[in-house]
């Protein structure tokens, strides 16, 4: 069964989670392993992030959009497109909560954004029971992650959920992703940081080939890792043939 939780707090048991916050958590977290960081430490609050402070980590987050105080980096994908360090904590409003939620109901938890698009189709294949979680905004559904929810499930066989039309419905309604990211109320929040161009980026499909996978618990943080690759990346500065080890 495919099915969509709206929100991260909607989240029942299910073999697979695939956590959506394309603005701009689950792209940031996806870009930072394609970009040489070997874990993402994805933390459920800003004050946790700070505890996991090392010097072998690079802190990042936001709220309200804005760069979290005293934080090395904010929430945008292309900040991390340098690696500072091995580890990289991430600590934010929606998207964060939703990755560690969904630890808690289900065997395996992904985390998808277009930017990886079609490395989670591919992961995906052989998976008979997926949620595609959706983080919205302020505990509010979100049209950017529904739209991917819906372009996630529209491209994965098997039966689907009554959530799982409407997201597809909700994804066919748009002409291009960017048009769904721009409608969007996150897209709002953006503008108004100064960070419009984080939009754009998040618009881009399918340029990465990292599949961000719960590879371990540390208490209530969830460490992520690249999953073996089934696709390759073809953003210029990212190795499309990169094997880091694990």
């Amino acid at each position: 069964m495919i099915d969509v939780a709206f929100l991260g707090t909607d989240v029942r048991p299910a073999r697979t989670a695939v956590v959506i916050d394309v603005l701009r958590a689950t792209s940031t977290i996806t870009l930072a392993l394609a970009s040489g960081y070997e874990r993402v430490l994805v933390a459920g609050s800003i004050d946790e992030a700070r505890d996991l402070r090392t010097p072998q980590r690079t802190l990042a987050g936001e709220v309200g959009c804005a760069r979290a105080p005293g934080f090395d980096l904010g929430n945008s994908p292309e900040e991390t497109r340098d690696p500072r360090t091995p580890e990289l904590v991430l600590a934010t409003t929606n998207g964060a909560p939703a990755v560690v939620a969904s630890t808690a109901v289900a065997d395996e938890v992904i985390a998808a954004s277009l930017l990886n698009l079609d490395a989670v189709l591919a992961h995906l294949a052989a998976a008979d029971d997926v949620l595609l979680v959706c983080a919205g905004t302020d505990g509010r559904v979100s049209i950017e992650d529904v739209y991917v929810a819906g372009r996630l499930s529209a491209a994965l066989d098997g039966p689907r959920s009554d959530g799982a039309q409407i997201a597809e419905a909700v994804a066919a309604s748009y002409l291009s992703a960017a048009d769904a990211l721009a409608a969007s109320a996150g897209a709002v929040g953006l503008r108004r940081e100064g960070l419009e161009s984080d939009i754009a980026f998040c618009a881009q499909e399918s340029i990465v080939g990292v599949v961000p996978r719960l590879s371990s618990m540390i208490g209530t943080v969830a460490v992520l890792t690249e999953a073996e690759r089934a696709v390759p990346s073809v953003i210029a500065g990212v190795a499309a043939d990169r094997q880091d080890p694990m």
